[in-house]
């Protein structure tokens, strides 16, 4: 079982009845966002990297909660060196977590954080949950290795930015669909600021148009699979 929330943005929440976890938890200062902060309670914290629209409420959230920080290992050795708990990965590692595998894929974007400091290199995230597979690609262009990570893994549930400017727009968002083959597309990273402004509805058609399927999620929605 799984449960699955969209904060908005690039920010979602899992659970599969035992443990919460947290993907890039930009709440605070989220034009979109309407849940609060004090509505999530997360076991872990997933980073893909340092800006401050995906690191967001990561500390305070990590503080307040306990949780484990999980990130590429320069992002984690910065969470680390501020008294949080960090687990250490990079591209390429898997590490088997009490709520299944995780592993960390290449991303073509940039990571620093608020304050300029570099903090590793940017990531996609493949997630072992409540059983299904999970790719939330972080923010990203389109790459060619895409391919290879939907045969590596089988994808249950994609996540893809669709804001262009910053990342992949529409049009390349659903060649990453086709590239990867998963068996539902997520659009994200759209709509927060007025530069990544894109209607999901068109990703949802053009990837319906190449025979795959996709869900618009509602900002604060969540959907339960089994």
């Amino acid at each position: 079982m799984l449960k699955l929330t969209y904060i908005s943005h690039s920010s979602f929440v899992l659970n599969d009845g035992k443990y919460t976890i947290a993907i890039d938890p930009f709440i605070t200062g989220n034009p979109t966002a309407t849940v609060k902060k004090e509505d999530i309670k997360p076991d872990f914290i997933v980073l893909t990297h340092a800006h401050g629209d995906h690191f967001g409420d990561a500390f305070s959230l990590a503080m307040d909660n306990n949780a484990t920080i999980i990130a590429v290992n320069e992002l984690a050795n910065y969470m680390a060196s501020k008294g949080l708990k960090a687990h250490n990965m990079h591209i390429g590692g898997s590490y088997k977590f009490p709520f299944g595998r995780l592993k960390f894929t290449i991303a073509h974007h940039g990571s620093a954080n608020p304050e300029g400091m570099y903090m590793g290199e940017p990531a996609g995230v493949i997630i072992n949950v409540g059983g299904k597979t999970i790719y939330h690609t972080g923010d990203t262009g389109l790459f060619l290795d895409m391919k290879l990570i939907g045969e590596l893994d089988k994808i249950d549930i994609m996540m893809a930015p669709i804001g262009d400017n910053f990342t992949m727009g529409i049009d390349d968002a659903v060649k990453a669909v086709k590239f990867v083959d998963p068996t539902l597309a997520i659009p994200m990273h759209y709509n927060t600021f007025p530069v990544i402004q894109a209607n999901p509805e068109e990703f949802k058609l053009k990837v319906e148009n190449i025979g795959k399927k996709s869900i618009v999620m509602n900002y604060g929605e969540t959907i339960n699979f089994e």
